[in-house]
């Protein structure tokens, strides 16, 4: 639903495309109706599972699919009506809610994917082999099997679902409404935290301390909630990995991610191998090119000194992206068009509205939707790049349908990065004087560090948290002792820090969301900077199987996906060539100087 209280020339959401309202006879009716099928399909098929062939399985696959497809609607809904206000009460309701119907609901649906799980490997085969139609749910059945060495039982695994909106689940929430309703007072005004984090990119070095030191001041004042939550979070995952049998805090989401433990600690050390050639140099660079020795932390997002600092209007960001993807490919370009055409992006940053920006996927017979808080600056035209990436993904993908649309988390990031990376490169050869080209590689060359050399310095801080959680409670100054650990390797000794920045760590929300989620953005970069340079060393042939790659949703795994492009991510000299693109646009800079 269009929000009135949104920027007047900026575009908002119509969710109405899901549900006309939250009290609507249409919602009430799915929510019921889901439940009454959830509980018609456990009386059908509870402990029969094993027994059915292959045709009777695939039509059971397709009930749940049809179920599971419409909670995940009514769900969408609630999520994304909660992110454009998370301070209303009546919304936060509404959002408990649904996800307590949806789980109560999905507690009929449990005992199906546990009893799929206990058919043998050979009596699977079977069915499939008899069945084309259970042959299309493959891939799924084969991601959901992954999963096989850590089921629990039955009853254990009904406990878990029905306590997580008690448990973890309250904790998120916790921390999304304490988030968003914390102000940050700046001169005169008040600011939400996404206002804040904008005056952290000022060109004037005292609003820029100012703000960072507010930001810090703020997050100290609540530091002992956001340490309970983080606490908390990182307890309840030891006790699940711990009955799951996952020896690793990061395992679990390698496996979801469907991606192997030892490609993960390959990318890591990759990484953290490269700080000095990548980070550490490029802010040494910084330094000298504001004529410093050292560099305070609020001069990290700092505008390169030769940038204009212009102000792009909605519609400038619109055309920069969309003529970006049209050179690259028009088919690509058509599906970017109807998120414009449509009202399905959430465009003003507002009080209340969820901060950052998403990409959600909601469910096939719909379409996806994006939220920014576009504030006109050339970092939030590459974020529109990066988001209309996913919602490109999401719609090719969609025609895998409800079970297999999504990509593992290390291959989503893939469109997304991708599409900067069409629009960095697009704006840069637009740019022809020295100093402005100079500003806009290094405009490029930050951001490529916050997506892979910063997000694995969060993953680092993460397993560093997990680790010794395991040993008993974090106190909050023990936290910033670790967030200043990974802060210190990762950025190098050329940055000053102080006391306000030990509490930087508490405003990250994917440590909250998604334990581990980060790597994925590195683990996306470094693959699309090797997808780019095959694009630019063989571009016969690239566009169609680019796109053939993204509406394969889930249905394939990195090693098939990259395969038809020459490369795999199971060989250690494929994160070097990725990493090689930064480093070659950090040459590129430090020959201009």
């Amino acid at each position: 639903m269009p929000d009135t209280h949104a920027a007047p020339d900026l575009p908002v959401w119509d969710l109405t495309d899901l549900y006309p309202a939250p009290d609507s006879p249409e919602l009430k009716r799915d929510i019921g109706d889901a439940l009454t099928q959830a509980r018609e399909f456990e009386d059908r098929f509870k402990g029969k599972v094993g027994d059915l062939d292959g045709e009777a399985l695939a039509g059971a696959i397709s009930d749940y699919e049809a179920i599971d497809e419409t909670l995940s609607r009514v769900l969408s809904y609630s999520q994304l009506l909660h992110a454009g206000d998370v301070t209303d009460p009546k919304i936060g309701q509404f959002y408990q809610t649904m996800r307590e119907k949806a789980t109560e609901a999905n507690g009929h649906l449990l005992f199906f994917t546990l009893e799929l799980n206990k058919v043998s490997d050979e009596a699977l085969e079977a069915k499939l082999t008899e069945s084309v139609a259970l042959s299309r749910y493959r891939p799924w059945l084969d991601a959901l099997r992954l999963f096989r060495p850590h089921q629990l039982s039955d009853e254990v695994e009904r406990l878990l679902l029905d306590k997580s909106v008690a448990g973890s689940g309250a904790w998120v929430r916790l921390f999304d409404e304490t988030s968003a309703s914390l102000r940050f007072s700046f001169r005169d005004e008040t600011l939400t935290q996404t206002e804040i984090l904008h005056k952290m990119q000022d060109r004037d070095a005292t609003v820029r301390k100012e703000a960072s030191q507010a930001l810090g001041a703020v997050l100290g004042e609540n530091i002992s909630t956001f340490a309970l939550i983080t606490n908390t979070l990182a307890k309840d995952k030891e006790v699940e990995d711990k009955w799951r049998g996952f020896a690793r805090p990061i395992s679990s989401r390698n496996l979801a991610n469907q991606v192997e433990d030892e490609v993960v600690d390959a990318l890591i050390q990759a990484v953290r191998d490269m700080y000095p050639r990548l980070s550490h140099r490029y802010y040494r660079l910084k330094a000298k090119w504001m004529g410093r020795d050292k560099l305070d932390y609020w001069d990290r997002l700092a505008p390169p000194p030769a940038d204009d600092d212009r102000t792009f209007t909605w519609d400038d960001a619109q055309s920069i992206v969309m003529n970006a993807y049209s050179a690259f490919s028009p088919d690509m370009a058509a599906v970017g068009k109807r998120f414009f055409d449509n009202a399905w992006i959430d465009v003003p940053p507002r009080p209340g509205k969820a901060g950052g920006a998403f990409a959600h996927p909601t469910v096939p017979s719909a379409h996806p939707y994006l939220l920014l808080n576009f504030q006109g600056k050339a970092r939030d035209i590459m974020t529109l790049a990066h988001e209309l990436g996913h919602g490109v993904h999401q719609v090719l993908a969609g025609k895998q349908g409800h079970l297999m649309a999504d990509t593992p988390l290390t291959l989503a990031e893939t469109a997304s990065v991708f599409g900067e990376m069409l629009t960095f490169k697009s704006m840069l050869a637009a740019t022809k004087d020295p100093i402005a080209r100079r500003a806009v590689l290094a405009s490029k060359i930050e951001d490529m560090i916050n997506t892979v050399v910063r997000q694995i310095a969060f993953c680092e801080f993460e397993r560093l948290v997990h680790d010794e959680r395991r040993n008993g409670e974090l106190t909050p100054d023990r936290i910033g002792e670790l967030w200043m650990q990974v802060s210190e390797e990762s950025l190098g000794d050329v940055f000053r820090f102080d006391e306000n920045y030990r509490n930087y760590w508490a405003y990250i929300p994917h440590f909250i969301h998604s334990a581990f989620y980060v790597y994925a953005y590195a683990f996306g970069d470094c693959l699309v900077n090797a997808l780019y340079a095959k694009y630019e060393a063989e571009p016969e042939g690239f566009q169609a199987k680019y796109m053939e790659m993204l509406s394969a949703g889930g249905t394939l795994r990195h090693k098939d996906l990259l395969a038809p492009f020459g490369l795999d991510a199971t060989d250690p000299d494929f994160w070097k060539l990725g990493l090689g693109v930064l480093e070659g646009f950090i040459d590129e800079l430090e020959a201009t100087f």
